[in-house]
């Protein structure tokens, strides 16, 4: 059995260290060229992004029964996690564009790029087909009311919902649901170009993660930046625990559903905080915290999960 150090090496070296050295890319671009963020971001948010959430929905294979089960259990874990967001808040007093931050850096967890390779090396494929249906849940969550939080700290409660429609991988949603539902089979000449497109959003999402973290030497604010992480990577998974229960997720469902709940904050938040304008420095310092920290959150979980 693999010890708990030599799982925590394993995570860090499979999940965490690219991650970090594609970020190192992007702060030497934003330090050394003079590459801007907010370019990077646009290019990523209107362009690579509406491609990953079709390619990912399109391709989902999971049965419908699954994805029912799974999706009520992430969106009563993605409310809870609001509500704990919303009271962590009150002592913190924060205005309301920063509390729009805080509760998006809560809410949208890394279930994609970071989530997906652990349940895989934690439990094999068939966790993987359910944290899948998690991520698949998670993205339309992330591209929908991710954005409207992103938004509302700018904008009215109305405008920020009509802007949703504004988004292109809102559209990438609904292409993928129509492909799914109709059975529709894309010729390679229209595959191929948003396969790569898919491709290629994960490492400008962290690109853009390095070159915004470029902007600041240390979290800010640092009380802030504490709570955040301390609700995303401890209260969350433990509160997702009981959830798990009350929906009835068993064996490789359960594992699976917990471990997708203790990931970090989302690498695709900074893009929205830069997109919205959405306190970006304080959004990018989570990501960092919670990432940094997540090896250890996680792998005691993975532990945990190994004996039920």
């Amino acid at each position: 059995m693999i010890s708990g150090a030599q799982l925590l090496l394993s995570i860090f070296v499979s999940d965490l260290l690219p991650v970090f050295a594609i970020a190192g890319v992007g702060f030497l671009l934003a330090r050394f060229t003079g590459v801007q963020v907010q370019t990077v971001s646009r290019l990523t948010f209107h362009a690579l992004a509406p491609a990953l959430v079709f390619n990912t929905l399109a391709n989902s294979t999971a049965e419908s029964s699954q994805v029912a089960r799974m999706t009520v259990f992430y969106l009563l874990v993605a409310s809870s996690a609001a509500i704990m967001a919303r009271l962590a808040a009150i002592p913190l007093r924060l205005d309301r564009r920063a509390l729009t931050a805080f509760m998006l850096v809560i809410v949208c967890s890394n279930s994609g790029n970071y989530g997906l390779p652990v349940a895989l090396l934690a439990f094999g494929r068939e966790a993987l087909t359910f944290a899948s249906v998690y991520f698949v849940a998670s993205s339309i969550f992330t591209y929908t009311g991710g954005v409207l939080l992103a938004a509302s700290g700018r904008r009215s409660f109305r405008d920020a919902l009509v802007g949703i429609a504004r988004v292109p991988a809102f559209y990438g949603a609904m292409a993928a649901a129509l492909t799914l539902s109709f059975g529709i089979r894309w010729p390679a000449a229209v595959a191929a170009p948003i396969t790569l497109l898919s491709d290629a959003a994960v490492p400008m999402m962290i690109l853009v993660l390095g070159m915004q973290h470029e902007r600041a030497s240390r979290p800010e604010p640092p009380g802030v930046v504490a709570v955040a992480v301390l609700v995303s990577l401890v209260l969350t998974p433990l509160v997702a625990m009981g959830i798990a229960h009350v929906v009835g997720l068993e064996g490789a469902a359960f594992k699976a559903g917990v471990l997708q709940s203790s990931m970090p904050t989302a690498v695709i938040t900074t893009i929205l905080a830069v997109e919205f304008d959405a306190v970006p420095d304080f959004v990018t310092s989570v990501v960092f915290v919670s990432t940094l920290l997540s090896p250890v959150t996680v792998t005691l979980m993975i532990a945990y999960l190994q004996t039920v």
